[in-house]
């Protein structure tokens, strides 16, 4: 039998996947609190999900050019595939490739950890400025396009991280990944705090899993509690702002 990650499908904008492959991690006591305010609104979500596909499809239309104009920069500019894929966990703990302009040199993800540093020497020339605007981030549109993640929702994470959660920390994995988040407005600077503790023994993907995610947590719980489609569109245009600035 095939339902929708708890939530009734509509228009199939929610994620369909089977609930025999939805582990435990989302069946307890306090995932349950989380999945109540959900199904509350509902029918913000699909709200959401509906002007996610189409805000998607209108600005990769209008945006084509710029989006051509970087791929031929990157292409130019080091050796190397376009577009970076990577997989990341999304709604329910679902497996998916995450797209985004390449902004380090080929195979970086084989000779270091997951997360990168400002002054990682992995990243390209022209990666640096992409990183800066964050427009690496706009082949994000097709994942929001074809349903894997959303405008707003909690930023998805690789497999070891998402490893690590505790059990309230799986009940960021109710909604769909988003390209923005609180919790991503607030650590934009994250390579800077990752910098504080890099005299410690930890290595960097510690440091990240024990000072950094509890803290983003924080947020991104937060943000579930109080999920909103006037919430959502705050959030969109203080992303913009904080870019911009």
């Amino acid at each position: 039998m095939t339902e929708y990650c708890g939530i009734i499908n509509r228009n199939d904008f929610v994620v369909r996947c089977e609930m025999s492959s939805i582990d435990k991690r989302f069946e307890t006591e306090i995932v349950d609190r989380y999945k109540k305010i959900i199904e509350q609104r509902k029918m913000s979500l699909y709200l959401k999900l509906f002007f996610d596909k189409l805000l998607a499809l209108f600005l990769l239309i209008i945006l084509s050019p710029i989006i051509l104009f970087l791929a031929l920069w990157i292409k130019v500019d080091s050796k190397g595939p376009v577009f970076y894929r990577q997989e990341r966990i999304t709604i329910y703990g679902r497996p998916f490739k995450i797209f985004k302009f390449r902004t380090m040199v080929q195979d970086a993800d084989k000779i270091g950890s997951s997360v990168t540093l400002q002054d990682d020497p992995r990243i390209s020339r022209a990666g640096r400025k992409l990183r800066k605007l964050r427009l690496d981030e706009l082949p994000q549109l097709i994942n929001v396009l074809i349903g894997d993640m959303s405008f707003v929702g909690v930023r998805p994470e690789v497999a070891k991280y998402v490893d690590k959660y505790t059990d309230e920390m799986n009940a960021t994995l109710l909604l769909p990944a988003g390209i923005t988040s609180p919790a991503s407005i607030e650590y934009k600077d994250e390579d800077d705090v990752i910098a504080l503790y890099k005299d410690s023994d930890l290595s960097i993907d510690d440091i990240y899993i024990e000072k950094v995610l509890p803290e983003k947590m924080k947020y991104n719980l937060q943000y579930i509690k109080e999920f909103s489609i006037l919430n959502d569109i705050k959030i969109m245009i203080k992303t913009v702002v904080v870019v911009l600035r």
